[in-house]
């Protein structure tokens, strides 16, 4: 597939310079047709009988080991779920955290991650790495680390500021069990899990499926306790909600999820392009370099596809007028902050069209 083909797929690129997929990815010709179709298919199936209940247990199935695939790891260490903040809420609950426990979190996580881990019972001890370098980052966070820390959770990829948090030399150098929030890793740039514990996914942001949808990589299913069940949590039930959980990861499953959403977004991860990872970084270098000649570039996020800055006009003042330009950008809450998400759909000229949008 050529670049020219890829960027077609996509119907927002014929209005829009759309750098957004930090919040909800641009969704392709592919995927709204496959929407469409298994729409069909379950009004004409009735949604029932054996046979059809069977399909979206093979399309769960089939999504699943598709999602495995991208992130190194088996589909029995992958749960569905409806989100990231899924994912870790599912952690979350299922460590069983008290009072005397503590948790290790960054100065920068999103509320997806925050508000679970407020909730946890745990203490939590937060790390200044906001616009620091990666080594001085991975010293900070190991600096709040003490003999009651149970747990490190974190984002790979910061949300605000496109930093790309050290997660693996965290779990070597600590040995701690770590969660990290995948939510702009995940399809922006390659990620192996390696001997991470959890792992969380978001579907509709860079991997450009329909939303709420996402995942939750478990390195030990037999280890954590399944403290949010859903129906797919159980492969045999008493009467007094006493269950036999499911096999691996699949026990933390959320619940069911549309076949429309699972179908689109299997046909979005059939779409993308062997070249994806690299054209992104091309493309999110030639933004970060040419925002810098006018505007203050919030942190060095070089290794990631998201670009911050600090917009001469107020920040949401700018990103509404800048939509009125025909160009999409976010503006990030309480900080003054725009951010330019760059995918493997970004031409040039989109990062044109933005400079010619902050004039």
């Amino acid at each position: 597939m050529t670049f020219d083909e890829a960027r077609a797929l996509f119907p927002v690129l014929e209005r829009f310079a759309y750098l957004n997929a930090g919040t909800l990815g641009p969704l392709s010709r592919p995927t709204l047709t496959a929407m469409e179709e298994r729409l069909r298919f379950d009004q004409e199936q009735g949604r029932g009988g054996h046979g059809w209940f069977m399909t979206v247990l093979e399309l769960r199935a089939r999504v699943r080991e598709q999602l495995a695939a991208l992130i190194g790891a088996s589909s029995a260490e992958m749960a569905l779920t409806g989100s990231t903040t899924d994912g870790c809420n599912i952690v979350l609950s299922g460590l069983e955290l008290e009072s005397d426990d503590e948790v290790v979190t960054t100065d920068s996580e999103h509320p997806g991650l925050l508000l679970p881990l407020h909730v946890s019972g745990a203490r939590v001890r937060v790390a200044e790495v906001a616009a620091r370098p990666g080594v001085d980052a991975l010293q900070a966070i190991l600096s709040c680390i003490t003999s009651r820390t149970r747990l490190l959770a974190l984002s790979h990829v910061l949300w605000t500021t496109g930093q790309v948090m050290p997660v693996h030399e965290l779990k070597r150098e600590s040995g701690l069990p770590i969660l990290v929030d995948g939510a702009q890793s995940v399809g922006a740039i390659p990620v192996d899990v390696g001997e991470l514990d959890y792992y969380t996914v978001s579907c509709q942001k860079w991997l450009c499926g329909p939303e709420p949808i996402g995942a939750l990589y478990v390195r030990d299913p037999e280890g954590l306790r399944v403290g949010v069940p859903s129906y797919f949590a159980q492969k045999s039930l008493e009467p007094d909600g006493t269950f036999v959980p499911a096999e691996g990861a699949a026990r933390f499953d959320s619940g069911w999820l549309a076949t429309t959403t699972l179908a689109g977004l299997e046909a979005a991860l059939a779409s993308a392009p062997e070249w994806r990872f690299e054209h992104a970084a091309e493309m999110a270098a030639l933004c970060r370099g040419a925002l810098r000649e006018r505007f203050e570039i919030v942190a060095d996020g070089e290794k990631s596809t998201l670009v911050s800055f600090v917009p001469a006009g107020e920040a949401a003042t700018e990103a509404a007028r800048l939509y009125d330009f025909g160009v999409i950008v976010r503006d990030l809450p309480g900080t003054g902050w725009l951010r330019a998400s760059c995918g493997w759909w970004t031409s040039g000229d989109d990062i044109d069209r933005v400079l010619a949008a902050l004039a």
